[in-house]
């Protein structure tokens, strides 16, 4: 199958791990893919974006900023459609972005099936996290690309309730969640009883919101127990508010940051985790960091909430702890501290879940690959049926 990818991402971050793993597991599969999109985002640096984007970015005005994004459509669409013509894709697969509508216009307007991968809803999360200034509008764009979509692939479902609640059919939509390269993983060796000293980690971009501020607190208070040390790997704009947490609390030596790491250090990093943090998560997300964790074979400690309960199940494949208290997080970090066995459990379980449900990015490559036969063969079917019928091909039959 020739597939016609389509994205506006700036940076090479979790975002871009998503887009790199799906697009390198479909050609491994055998079909082409072309990946079409900014030409900033080939010279941003992991964890950067283009230097140009970012420029634009602090002169404009937010609303002007955001104009610019929507006008993006345009020189977007022109070079969605050269590829087009040039490639001759079966299918158009897009990675939804806000003001983005290039996708939607050119599947219209060429009659490609168009598969639309959404992250989160991203008028709603820049709204609460990003100041977005013409919210109506961007709610309409959100609203208007989904509704164009002849499959919509969410990564979590709670992010396909949102979905179907903005008026796309329940049947177009299915959840397609993050993954991993089990190769990548191997299982992880047993944990060490006489282990003096424990290491707790989390891997990801460092934001405000993951609540790792709370878990510096938790470590500065604790009176007994076996050594911990926190192991932050990766950056981000909370990482200096937290490097100064550590020093006013007087546990600066307790707390390592690593700094930005590459992909292929991940499974190395993750191998010296005694205990894997998601410390928060966004009520709709599918975090990449879970099915990593999952795949390292390590002991989870993350919220427990629907998107999470998803993947993971209390006492199972992970502790899961009341959303935003502090003190549940702290007291399951410390049982599995001073449980090696717990942590063994919970670890081989996390990764045989991963493995018996499939959550690789061979696997969604599979899904995505299916999910596309089946649209391209109904188009074509609503096709024949609508040249037989006398309608405009790319109208939607009745229901």
């Amino acid at each position: 199958m020739k597939i016609l990818y389509s994205h506006r991402l700036q940076s090479h971050d979790g975002q871009g791990v998503h887009l790199e793993s799906l697009v390198a597991a479909l050609r491994s599969a055998g079909h082409e893919v072309l990946v079409v999109g900014p030409p900033g985002y080939a010279e941003a640096g992991l964890g950067t974006e283009s230097q140009v984007i970012a420029r634009v970015r602090r002169l404009l005005p937010g609303f002007a900023a955001e104009l610019a994004e929507l006008a993006y459509t345009i020189p977007g669409y022109r070079r969605l459609r050269r590829a087009a013509r040039e490639f001759s894709p079966d299918v158009l697969y897009e990675r939804a972005n806000l003001f983005y509508l290039a996708g939607a216009l050119l599947a219209g307007r060429l009659g490609l099936p168009f598969l639309l991968e959404v992250n989160s809803p991203l008028a709603q999360e820049r709204t609460a996290f990003g100041n977005l200034r013409l919210r109506r509008l961007a709610g309409w764009a959100e609203r208007f690309v989904w509704r164009r979509a002849d499959r919509v692939l969410p990564v979590t479902e709670v992010l396909a309730g949102i979905v179907a609640a903005a008026g796309v059919e329940r049947e177009r939509i299915v959840v397609v969640p993050n993954g991993i390269n089990l190769a990548s993983f191997p299982p992880a060796p047993p944990a060490q009883a006489e282990r003096t000293t424990i290491v707790l980690g989390f891997i990801g971009f460092v934001r405000e919101w993951h609540g790792l501020d709370a878990v510096l607190r938790a470590m500065a208070e604790r009176q007994m127990g076996p050594r911990i040390v926190l192991q932050v790997a990766g950056e981000g704009p909370a990482r200096l508010g937290l490097e100064r947490i550590a020093a006013e609390l007087g546990i600066s030596e307790h707390v390592h940051f690593t700094g930005l790491i590459s992909r292929e250090a991940v499974p190395k990093l993750l191998a010296g985790f005694d205990i894997a943090l998601q410390p928060a998560a966004v009520a709709y997300a599918s975090p990449l960091k879970v099915f990593e964790y999952m795949a390292a074979g390590r002991a989870i400690v993350a919220p427990d909430q629907p998107n999470i309960r998803e993947v993971l199940t209390h006492e199972r494949t992970a502790l899961l702890f009341t959303p935003g208290d502090a003190a549940a997080l702290w007291a399951a970090v410390m049982r599995l501290a001073s449980n090696p066995e717990l942590r063994d459990r919970l670890g081989a379980s996390a990764r045989m879940e991963a493995i018996s449900r499939d959550f690789t990015w061979a696997g969604n490559a599979r899904r995505v690959a299916e999910i596309a036969e089946q649209v391209r063969c109904r188009v074509t079917s609503n096709v024949q049926q609508a040249n037989s019928a006398g309608r405009h091909p790319l109208e939607r039959p009745p229901t």
